[in-house]
């Protein structure tokens, strides 16, 4: 393989997963960052803007409230290769959607698929009527191997589930991984997340046995010797809650690992869009063999739509092709209430709420328990609607009302409202996404290109793999002036 003068605009998730894979096929590797920030839109809040609590100390605040699943077994990968331990950073939780009054699905901590038998029988707040209903869906689907039409929607999808387990569990579900809601959201990838998430048991790396060692483990010790413990592993369909603000949780360790294998990582410089001049791409007149450009999809439209006008002919045809379906991508907002209530303590580390559009947060996390404040609860609202004022004394209402019972009589005291505008990509039924491929040797990255997912930590960190494995292909192109 071909060894290349790299650069990443861009160290968010995606970004990062491509530069280290790159440098670790040997490549020169530069990470240009605009932002004082790693991470991208799975940040931690700069220091300027930590939470002042209500007895005086401050609060490290992240941009939103991240979940990973048992099934992000690359983003796993990644962050052991880069020397951390998920068994540190994340609580493992078996899956569960239950509501503060008991009422929802919540998996045991069994092997699948007996632990979704087992879940669906125990579900609280459905009669066997409902639970029918869903079971039929479900043997559909898998009769159908997860597919369905691009054209189907969630909603279409689960047509013929009860009214109960929709605004228990399917709707939940669609809006928190899709970021999208039902009546909108694509049919085909959230059976794809459904299915690597539930279904898919998980794959374990095969050992050969040496000769000589039958009788005894890989480490050499007889049988019943004291074995070290095995090494943590997470079922597809477990939630793993950060416990460590999300800088922590892979962006600095990636940082570092990078600088310390011949990377450089530059923070606060803002990459002009690329040109190509001289048999090499130019990026701040610094030139390249190849660019991998990971930002989010609205500033790669930017920057590639300002180097059109100025790009050779044959070159433009490409970034007429990328730029096509990137225009017409749609955006879905998230807000995160960061609230406080002295010595509040929920009955799990989160809780599902029941959501309308007078209260429009759909989940409650004790952060106190994930390692931040006592009492600091962050309310989330995916695809919010409404003013900022308005959507903050919304969710304050509702989690006063829904949490009642271990509010014990207290209000909470909103700490802060972060709102993203443009937090992920409407993942819509029918929706067209662009190719990895901007142009030969211009490689674009980010959750929104990587197909079978939606915007989610895992299919960005895939699209950046992506990314660096495609750096050699050029699609037979013909180089001109």
């Amino acid at each position: 393989m071909k060894r290349y003068r790299i650069c990443v605009v861009g160290a968010g998730w995606s970004g990062l997963a491509a530069a280290i894979h790159a440098v670790q096929a040997g490549h020169q590797v530069t990470v240009l960052e605009a932002s004082r920030s790693l991470g991208g839109r799975a940040r931690t809040l700069p220091a300027s803007a930590d939470a002042l609590m209500p007895d005086g100390s401050t609060a490290t605040l992240d941009n939103g409230q991240h979940i990973l699943l048992g099934a992000y077994r690359e983003t796993l990968d990644l962050m052991r290769t880069v020397g951390l331990d998920p068994a540190q950073t994340l609580l493992r939780l078996p899956l569960g959607l239950r509501f503060a009054d008991g009422d929802g699905l919540q998996l045991p901590d069994w092997p699948q698929p007996w632990n979704l038998m087992a879940g669906l029988l125990m579900a609280s707040g459905w009669n066997m009527g409902d639970k029918r209903s869903l079971v039929r869906a479900l043997r559909l689907w898998r009769k159908n191997r997860f597919g369905c039409s691009p054209q189907t929607s969630v909603a279409e999808l689960c047509q013929g589930i009860h009214s109960t387990v929709m605004e228990d569990l399917i709707n939940p579900l669609c809006i928190s991984a899709l970021n999208t809601p039902p009546q909108l959201a694509s049919g085909q990838v959230f059976l794809t997340v459904l299915h690597d998430s539930v279904f898919d048991k998980p794959r374990e790396k095969k050992q050969t046995m040496p000769a000589g060692l039958e009788t005894t483990d890989l480490t050499g010790q007889p049988p019943g010797a004291d074995r070290k413990p095995k090494p943590w592993r997470a079922a597809g369909s477990d939630m793993l809650v950060p416990t460590v603000d999300l800088g922590a949780l892979f962006p600095q360790a990636a940082a570092a690992w990078l600088n310390d294998h011949g990377a450089s990582v530059h923070l606060g410089r803002r990459a002009t869009c690329p040109r190509w001049s001289g048999g090499q791409w130019q990026i701040d007149d610094e030139g390249f063999d190849r660019v991998i450009w990971a930002t989010a999809p609205q500033h790669a439209v930017q920057a590639f739509s300002d180097y059109l006008p100025l790009a050779p002919k044959n070159l433009g045809l490409h970034l007429q092709r990328w730029l096509r379906p990137a225009k017409a991508m749609r955006y879905q907002s998230i807000a995160t209430v960061y609230a406080h209530a002295p010595g509040l303590v929920l009955p799990r580390p989160m809780l599902a709420l029941r959501s309308s559009p007078m209260a429009p947060a759909q989940f409650a996390f004790d952060r106190g328990q994930l390692g931040g404040p006592p009492g600091l609860l962050a309310l989330v609202v995916s695809a919010p609607q409404g003013e900022y004022e308005q959507l903050e004394s919304m969710v304050l209402a509702q989690a006063e009302e829904q949490l009642e019972d271990w509010l014990d009589g207290q209000r909470l005291s909103a700490i802060r409202t972060v709102m993203e505008k443009q937090a992920t990509f409407s993942c819509a039924a029918r929706m067209v996404r662009p190719p990895q491929q901007v142009a030969p040797g211009l490689l674009a990255c980010g959750d929104y290109l990587y197909k079978p997912y939606p915007a989610t930590l895992e299919g960005a960190v895939r699209s950046g793999i992506m990314a660096a494995l495609a750096l050699d292909e050029t699609e037979g192109f013909v180089w001109k002036e």
